[in-house]
Parts: structure tokens; sequence; C-alpha cells
């Protein structure tokens, strides 16, 4: 528990035990929010409507990228499903471990090793399409996931559309990265907790059209998406 870039393992880990629990998280144009640990452990009831719809489509062999402390994985293990989790952070491994997850991964999504056709469904929740970055690496990582899902399996990709704004906080930034020759919504952040700090890292929010055309010449096609009263979504992405 000792490394200090794991920011994200030390938030679940403190969650799952009952602390005070939220990170703060840092824009390079100096922004700050804060986003609450507890979340991580949300059951079934309390997720987003259109996670929860979402359910309805995955099928076979899952994988869930960035599976945090476990809360969709642990769900779908429930309902039958052979599912596996991976993630980047070991403590939080250690914490869907304690919560009864059996099969876990240590991972980063850019960088993923699993053999050809080795799952159906991918989950990317909780704004996990961010993990991919930025759009040459996203193309990267669709490509070789194209390997590893069987065909005519999906990826669900939940994204926030960042043009789904008027603060002028948000619109200035987005002006910025049109300057830098990035996509608006591509975020340079970093992510603190209590004497924890991550590494400045790049985050991807997309509008529907910019998905669709980050998955082309992938192996994927997106065929729909699943909606919400505001910006969130989660794209619907085919393994053609």
């Amino acid at each position: 528990m000792e490394i200090t870039w794991d920011v994200h393992g030390h938030t679940m880990w403190d969650a799952w035990k009952g602390g005070s629990s939220f990170d703060v998280v840092e824009r390079d144009d100096g922004f700050i929010d804060t986003f609450d640990g507890s979340s991580y452990l949300a059951g079934f009831d309390e997720w987003p409507e259109i996670e929860r719809k979402a359910m309805r489509l995955v099928k076979g062999r899952v994988v869930d990228l960035g599976c945090g402390a476990g809360r969709v994985a642990i769900h779908l293990q429930r309902k039958g499903f052979d599912v596996v989790g991976l993630d980047i952070s070991r403590l939080a491994l250690k914490v869907c471990r304690g919560r009864g997850l059996k099969k876990v991964k240590l991972g980063s999504v850019q960088d993923l090793r699993f053999p050809r056709n080795s799952f159906d469904t991918a989950i990317l929740f909780g704004n996990n399409f961010g993990l991919l970055g930025g759009p040459a690496k996203a193309k990267s990582v669709l490509r070789r996931m194209h390997q590893m899902i069987s065909e005519g399996g999906v990826i669900l990709a939940e994204t926030f559309d960042p043009y789904g704004t008027e603060d002028p906080v948000h619109l200035a930034y987005h002006r910025l990265n049109r300057k830098r020759g990035r996509l608006p919504g591509q975020i340079r952040m970093r992510v603190r907790h209590k004497q924890y700090t991550t590494p400045w890292f790049d985050w991807l929010l997309v509008s529907k059209d910019e998905m669709k055309t980050l998955v082309e010449r992938t192996g994927f096609k997106m065929t729909g998406s699943l909606d919400s009263d505001g910006p969130r979504y989660i794209g619907i992405l085919q393994n053609t």
C-alpha cells in the first residue's frame, strides 16, 4: 500500500473499509473537482439507468476493463457470467477479491494482453472509454480488442459528450485544446487522494460522432447507443 501513484486503489480501499473517501481531480488548466469514492462500491440499484439497461446486452465471456472495486464484474458474476476484472491497481484488485470477485488480472487497458477470442463482451463503464487516452492510442487499443473479442461480440463504452455543457470554464478548455491540436474533450489531468498523487495523464471524452470516427478501421462498428438525459451515454461497439 506504499505505492504513491495508486490513487484510485487507496480511494477504493478506504471506501471499502468504511472511511471517508474522495478524489481530487486537477485539470491542466487549473480546474479542480472532487469525486466521491463510495461510488466505486455502488450496488446495481444505484447505477446510472443506462448502465442498468446495458446489462441486457451483455453476453458470453466478459472482461470488465478498469474494473476498480468490481461493482460491475461482481454483479455479472452473481448473474452467472464468466467474468474477469482487469485493473492497473493491485490494491483495487485486492478490494475486488475481498468483495468476492473470483477472476482478476493486473494490467493496463492501453496494453491489453489476452489471447484471440478470449471474450464476447467488454465493459468500459464509469466513463472508462476515457482510458483510451487519445485518438491514436484509442485506435491502437481498439484494434487489439478486435483480436481478443469474438466476432459479433460487443464493447459497451461509457463516456460523456464534452459538448454537452454551457460552462464557460469548460468551453475555454475546449478552445485551448483546439489551439493545441487536440480533441476538445481530450483532458490532461491528475488525481489526488490524501498523500497520493498520480502522474499527469490523458483522459478522452468524445461525442457520438467522434466515437464513430475513432472506431473506423479498427474492426468495430458503432451500432447504437444508450442515452441519458444529460451528456452521459454508452456507445455500443460491435466486432464485425
